[in-house]
């Protein structure tokens, strides 16, 4: 089996850099020009492999959250 040609950091990279548009589509065609760039398809299956438990990230955002104005507390 071929290694993936993305990984989590390169599309939070994305994500942070992304002003308007978040697809996968984009985030293929931001990669740096390469012998053998990743298609969009290289970034789903990237997001499919990445577990859906989102209990840990809760845990760590629920302090910053005042959940009587709906606002993030950034301290």
């Amino acid at each position: 089996m071929n290694p993936p040609k993305v990984n989590a950091l390169d599309y939070i990279q994305f994500l942070i850099a992304a002003q308007k548009a978040y697809t996968c589509t984009e985030a293929s065609r931001s990669h740096p020009e390469e012998g053998d760039p990743p298609a969009h398809d290289a970034y789903v299956r990237m997001l499919q492999r990445q577990p859906p438990e989102t209990e840990a990230l809760w845990h760590e955002a629920k302090p910053l959250i005042d959940r009587s104005r709906g606002l993030l507390e950034l301290g």
